[in-house]
């Protein structure tokens, strides 16, 4: 890729809507597969009272439409202010309880899995039937759009084209914990009509790159709960 398209695609703007202002890529198409899209309000007249305590709203009980799903609650329903980065906010938004609940769970993904990522990690990865592994580096793109397979080969598979996730684990024991040795994953490739796989292990070195693919498997894992919310929205 020449780095005037990569410029592009990591361009970004700053525009302002209703909710806030957001920081977005200059091209949609270049958006991460992540994000989400800010939701419709609710409007004004088919909301007398508030959608969470039944408040009737009047000139001392303001109605506020929360950022992340855009219904309407009064001041006490809908009073934190918490930061939203799938929608893009510079600044932390207006979220009622629930949903500010669930944006203080995907900050721990954007403050910590999203870095794991972004470093990435080394794994001894195998391509559709081929029975010889190849050891490569594996990361998300700076964009988030593309996960990066770099050995004596390189590759680039699309998030949006990724259909199948399965983390591959071992030690369960009754009791006991799992520990996270590798993915399958399958992506399509544009004008080819079966799905393509690749699986990749976390290699048996005894320096710190086996822990390292381990926490890429974990972050990985939690990305893949965020883009499917993303498709099902």
């Amino acid at each position: 890729m020449s780095s005037g398209v990569a410029a592009r695609r990591d361009a970004k703007k700053l525009v302002r809507s209703p909710s806030g202002l957001r920081m977005v890529p200059e091209h949609r198409a270049f958006g991460s597969p992540f994000g989400l899209e800010e939701p419709q309000w609710v409007p004004d007249k088919e909301c007398p009272r508030c959608m969470q305590c039944d408040a009737k709203f009047d000139f001392i009980t303001r109605k506020h439409h929360c950022r992340r799903c855009g219904k309407c609650f009064c001041d006490r329903c809908c009073s934190q202010k918490v930061p939203l980065r799938r929608m893009c906010f510079v600044d932390p938004v207006r979220q009622c309880a629930e949903c500010a609940l669930v944006s203080h769970r995907e900050a721990e993904f954007y403050d910590k899995q999203l870095k794991v990522l972004l470093s990435g990690a080394t794994f001894l990865v195998t391509f559709g039937d081929s029975e010889k592994p190849e050891t490569m580096v594996c990361r998300l793109s700076n964009n988030q759009r593309c996960l990066i397979l770099d050995g004596d080969s390189h590759h680039e598979i699309e998030i949006a084209h990724v259909c199948t996730v399965q983390i591959l684990t071992e030690g369960f024991t009754p009791g006991g914990s799992t520990r996270a040795t590798g993915m399958f994953l399958q992506y399509t490739v544009p004008g080819a009509e079966a799905a393509t796989q690749l699986r990749l292990m976390a290699g048996e070195d005894a320096n710190g790159s086996k822990r390292q693919a381990a926490a890429w498997l974990v972050a990985m894992h939690k990305a893949t709960k965020l883009l499917y919310e993303s498709r099902d929205q």
